[in-house]
């Protein structure tokens, strides 16, 4: 069959692990093609099952307390200077390990949360190009889509007003980064498609919502142009296989309006 062809490179395809111009290339027959579409959209969600049972054990402050707490010296009733001092030598040089360990243990989860963030942001993206309804509300008025989401997610947004520019908006359905309730918009821009996904910063899935950075950004693996930035509670992502200037001008209007 034709799309044999496709199929075998369907996994490559969602790791994003394709050239570019292939990646593209797959990224216009998914959204022709329903077998390929609905194979790729259960192989997205299996990727997401997978993620959120695999997730690893995170030590707690309790635990790094305990460590501590067991590696004290004990009180003696006699000692001399020397064991003294040697003995807060080896306290001080424990602790220090500790801290250091303690420190990059939780500047290394920052960045796998943040990875996870971006991977099943990209997902998202990809599940929604593979549906069949990629939207709930179908409209390219602004004054329609917005109010759409009324009562539907614990918080407001803007939409940019396109007049004059290359971009069309398609629609905007309600979308779930794992349990958080956020808006995904999707918009038009010669022929490639964007979405752009706002949550609750607040109640994103993240120790540190601030690791996900402020600039452009175009994380390891991840085949798309993406930008995400924070502003007044709200956290912004743009993400689609158009030009990195493309994201970025959609970006700016979103930014404007808010």
């Amino acid at each position: 069959m034709v799309c044999e062809a496709w199929t075998a490179k369907l996994d490559t395809y969602l790791d994003g692990e394709l050239p570019e111009q292939e990646m593209r290339a797959f990224d216009a027959h998914v959204r022709s093609c329903p077998s390929c579409s609905a194979d790729a959209l259960a192989r997205v969600q299996m990727k997401r099952t997978i993620q959120t049972c695999g997730k690893r054990f995170t030590p707690s402050a309790e635990f790094r307390k305990r460590v501590q707490q067991s590696i004290a010296p004990k009180p003696q009733h006699s000692f001399s200077l020397g064991w003294v001092l040697a003995s807060a030598a080896v306290v001080i040089a424990m602790v220090a390990v500790l801290t250091s360990t303690y420190v990059g243990t939780r500047s290394d989860r920052d960045l796998e949360s943040r990875d996870r963030v971006f991977s099943e942001i990209a997902d998202l993206h990809v599940a929604t190009l593979a549906s069949s309804s990629p939207v709930d509300v179908v409209s390219t008025d602004r004054h329609t889509v917005k109010p759409w989401f009324q009562g539907k997610i614990p918080f407001a947004f803007n939409l940019p007003e396109l007049q004059n520019t290359e971009f069309s908006l398609l629609g905007g359905r309600m979308t779930y980064l794992d349990q958080t309730p956020g808006a995904h918009l999707i918009y038009d821009v010669r022929k490639h498609h964007i979405s752009v996904f706002v949550f609750q910063e607040r109640s994103l899935p993240l120790k540190s919502p601030a690791s996900l950075g402020e600039n452009s950004l175009s994380p390891k693996n991840l085949p798309f142009n993406m930008e995400t930035w924070s502003q007044g509670g709200l956290r912004y992502f743009v993400i689609g296989d158009a030009s990195a200037p493309d994201i970025d001008s959609l970006a700016k209007l979103f930014k404007a309006a808010s």
